[in-house]
């Protein structure tokens, strides 16, 4: 009999680069860059639940496609650990490994999640 369950909890760090943020304000202006920053956001929440999706179906060629759309333009707005993770899911699919896919799947839906509401919360958007 089972005395004590533990439920663990992921907790995924983020990272944003603020100097690429900050470059993105510099470069387009102030409600330019909020522009591209929204439309980024809703962008990358589409793809994500995309890859979840294609996964579920297991299209992997789509997967490694949409995963390596979300590298490119997470890097574009400073989401790293974003980008890095989608990297990892793009990997392994390339390896032919779908457990893995599915771990690290599971971990770019956390990152993601806390990545677009980093941006949202620092950069104070309103819908």
């Amino acid at each position: 009999m089972v005395e004590k369950i533990i439920a663990l909890e992921h907790k995924e760090s983020v990272r944003l680069d603020p100097d690429q943020l900050g470059g993105l304000y510099s470069q387009l202006g102030d409600k330019n860059a909020l522009d591209v920053l929204c439309r980024t956001v809703e962008e990358l929440a589409v793809r994500l639940s995309n890859c979840e999706r294609f996964w579920r179906h297991r299209e992997w060629a789509d997967l490694r496609k949409c995963a390596k759309s979300l590298v490119a333009i997470s890097e574009q707005v400073g989401m790293t650990a974003l980008a890095r993770v989608a990297a990892d899911v793009a990997q392994t699919v390339d390896a032919g490994d779908a457990v893995a896919a599915a771990a690290t799947l599971g971990r770019l839906i956390r990152v993601g999640e806390r990545s677009l509401t980093a941006v949202w919360d620092q950069q104070d958007l309103s819908v």
